[in-house]
């Protein structure tokens, strides 16, 4: 099983420029074949919180049958975020396009306190099986608080997915915590985080692997743009950039 972290720089609020990019990744994660590439959080809007009411939608929303035709197309597993309308209020969503299954929705479960006046909280964790392997997403603020690792190893989760937007304080922590995860858990991790102007905070990119020993086996740069993917069977990692080639680190 190969799995792609994506690092994308967002354009806030422009859900069309930023599809588009969300399709070029995902021609890259095929060209890689890639079983699975997932998205930094609130990928498809930029992480904005002030206009997540106006950007709300649907997992059915017709501006994302692209994204399930190229995982239908290409037989590839494609995580992206948005804000999600739920009766309660916004959820912060990752939606899941599954080829030629229903889509998904995962709803970030614990909020940042700086998140509550905007969003509401998801109320279920959500186990993604691929190739065989069990796989939990987790959003952001929630993937640095251990519990919700714990909860998604009692799942039976091999694999965490950490979609993220993060400035470089909160990265250095997360760059800490992520090992603590795998070694505790025995689980792989993978994290994909955006670079670029976000809310109030510039996020720093290093979208990254680790083992699921703690061991860090990749990570991209603050800049760079494409994917860093990690091959679960063999145990290894690479880095598959949009410009400026690809290169392999093991």
């Amino acid at each position: 099983m190969r799995l792609c972290a994506a690092q994308i720089r967002p354009v806030m609020g422009d859900i069309a420029r930023n599809a588009a990019r969300h399709f070029e990744i995902v021609d890259l994660a095929v060209a890689c074949h890639a079983d699975l590439v997932f998205f930094p959080d609130l990928s498809l809007t930029g992480y904005a919180p002030p206009l997540a009411t106006s950007l709300a939608s649907s997992a059915a929303d017709p501006c994302l049958n692209a994204l399930q035709q190229r995982s239908d197309a290409h037989n590839i597993v494609i995580g992206a975020g948005l804000p999600i309308a739920a009766d309660s209020g916004v959820q912060i969503g990752m939606v899941w396009f599954v080829p030629d299954a229903p889509r998904r929705v995962y709803a970030k479960q614990q909020l940042h306190v700086d998140e509550m006046s905007c969003f509401v909280p998801g109320s279920e964790q959500i186990i993604l099986e691929v190739a065989g392997w069990r796989l939990a997403p987790a959003l952001c603020y929630e993937s640095l608080q251990m519990n919700h690792a714990d909860g998604a190893a009692r799942l039976g989760a091999e694999v965490y997915l950490a979609s993220v937007a993060k400035p470089a304080g909160n990265l250095a922590k997360a760059m800490l915590h992520y090992p603590a995860v795998a070694r505790r858990h025995a689980m792989d991790v993978i994290m994909a985080n955006c670079t670029g102007p976000c809310d109030d905070f510039v996020s720093v990119g290093q979208s990254a692997v680790w083992n699921s020993r703690g061991e860090r086996l990749a990570h991209m740069g603050s800049d760079s743009e494409g994917v860093v993917m990690l091959d679960v069977d063999s145990g290894t990692a690479s880095i598959h950039e949009i410009a400026g080639g690809s290169r392999t680190r093991e």
